[in-house]
């Protein structure tokens, strides 16, 4: 039978652990306030269209470059992936400073970081702005793992822009990187964490496109146009 000392420490130990998950769900939450910023959405509007209801309605850079053009979906690409870069740098960093002088000193760092991504990535696929309707994921993600697991990232892109350059597919090169990255991530032993959590992004990037996955099965998704690209 427990005594009234070892009551006591087992109180406190399941007290620092519950303080534990709520740090690192204010990192998720704080993640997932900066990455809810509608980029594409935003950048459509200043040029008098809603992509929501333009080509494919989706307000990622894929789309924001078939309706809007280069220049408007670079901006779009360089605005959701900064969201899961400085989510998991700045916000991160700001947040744990705030908890720790608090007296949150239990927070590890790196699982903190890769709450703020997660919630990053789940700001940008389910916008709380546009009813929980955003994009699918890929920039936002390349932002997070070019601060979380910047080598795994680079074979991702190498995935990526091989099968866009070959088959002209956005949708099929984006599907790529998501397997790809949590396959490097595993590989490369990063935290166990990360691990996970990129397994769980990866199938959520594929989830999100899985109306794509069944247009190219049935061969109507619409290729990437380009001038001096491979033709077919």
């Amino acid at each position: 039978m427990l005594g009234p000392i070892d009551l006591y420490r087992n109180r406190a130990a399941h007290t620092l652990q519950r303080m534990l998950w709520l740090g690192y769900l204010a990192c998720l939450l704080a993640g997932y306030g900066l990455g809810s910023i509608p980029t594409g959405y935003l950048v459509g509007r200043a040029r008098g269209v809603d992509l929501r209801q333009a080509g494919s309605g989706n307000i990622g850079a894929t789309n924001a470059f078939r309706v809007l053009g280069k220049g408007p979906a670079a901006v779009v690409l360089v605005g959701d992936a900064l969201k899961g870069y400085l989510a998991c740098t700045v916000v991160c960093g700001a947040c744990l400073g705030l908890l720790k002088g608090s007296g949150w000193e239990g927070l590890e760092t790196e699982a903190a970081r890769v709450m703020a991504g997660l919630g990053a990535v789940l700001g940008h696929t389910y916008t709380f702005w546009l009813g929980f309707r955003g994009g699918k994921g890929i920039a936002t993600s390349a932002g997070v793992f070019a601060a979380l697991a910047p080598w795994a990232l680079v074979v991702a892109l190498a995935g990526w822009v091989l099968v866009l350059w070959v088959c002209r597919y956005a949708s099929l090169a984006s599907v790529t990187a998501a397997v790809l990255l949590p396959g490097m991530v595993w590989l490369t032993r990063e935290h166990p964490l990360l691990c996970w959590v990129t397994t769980l992004v990866g199938a959520l990037v594929i989830a999100r496109h899985s109306s794509n996955l069944r247009r190219l099965w049935q061969g109507t998704e619409p290729k990437v146009q380009w001038r001096g690209g491979p033709r077919g």
